[in-house]
């Protein structure tokens, strides 16, 4: 069990990568505090973790609001003791042009996408300090390394997540804390079916795309979940400031 005695944070926890996760790091032996606004969704996730012998809660939680963020952490603490893992996975997106793109859209994708892990590393980092090291793993995007089509503001987002990952993980080195982020390609989870309805076109059309990459077909929120237990388990205590692209191969040809 490779988080056995750990405790992870993971939000965006109710459904696609970050449900997947919650229940893996879960199998692990972590205790799991799940951040979503989709309650009963969250509170699903908890319930199957506490059923199958585990220890979880859901807080409903606002990633874009400090209190939101501090009430989430201090539940934690209270009910858990420690803070090992941060997963800053809640993320939004909107497929658009910036001609397109509202100034409220903009504003959100970076609240969501971006603010919420400055929001919630700046209250979690000093208890892995305490606690004398940790790990933070945050959701960037194979968008965050090269760009797409009517998607300025996501890929805006999920560059800066790249980056902020590699700032925090020179800032709190010495502090034992890793900080490394994912860059998953197109990934069968809700997400990628409002893309879908965003743009106007088939579920099915929309996925027959994925069947572009070397590998042939979308990835599973579960093949994701593997990846991000990697960053945040000890067998990549040597990794850090990395962005682990996890995509079937779709970047293998860009520069």
């Amino acid at each position: 069990m490779q988080l056995a005695g750990k405790v992870a944070l993971i939000t965006g926890g109710a459904s696609g990568i970050g449900r997947a996760t919650a229940l893996l790091f879960a199998r692990e032996g972590a205790a799991i505090a799940i951040a979503d606004v989709n309650a009963d969704a969250g509170q699903q996730v908890a319930d199957e973790i506490i059923e199958a012998g585990g220890r979880a809660f859901f807080e409903l939680t606002d990633v874009t609001g400090s209190a939101d963020c501090r009430r989430f952490v201090e539940r934690a603490i209270r009910e858990f003791g420690r803070i090992d893992v941060l997963f800053n996975n809640a993320g939004i997106i909107r497929r658009s042009t910036v001609l397109d793109l509202s100034e409220e859209d903009w504003d959100r994708v970076m609240a969501v996408n971006v603010k919420a892990i400055y929001l919630l590393s700046r209250v979690v980092v000093p208890h892995m300090q305490k606690a004398g090291g940790g790990a933070i793993v945050n959701t960037s995007s194979g968008w965050g390394l090269a760009g797409g089509a009517k998607a300025a503001v996501y890929c805006a987002s999920k560059g800066a997540v790249v980056l902020l990952t590699k700032a925090m993980a020179i800032d709190h080195g010495a502090q034992n804390i890793r900080v490394n982020c994912i860059c998953p390609g197109d990934t069968d989870t809700p997400m990628l079916r409002e893309e879908a309805r965003q743009l106007g076109v088939e579920n099915s059309r929309f996925f027959a795309e994925s069947a572009k990459r070397p590998l042939g077909r979308a990835g599973t929120p579960e093949e994701i979940a593997q990846a991000v237990l990697y960053l945040a388990s000890d067998a990549s205590s040597f990794v850090t400031g990395t962005a682990l692209v996890v995509d079937g191969g779709g970047l293998a040809g860009s520069v």
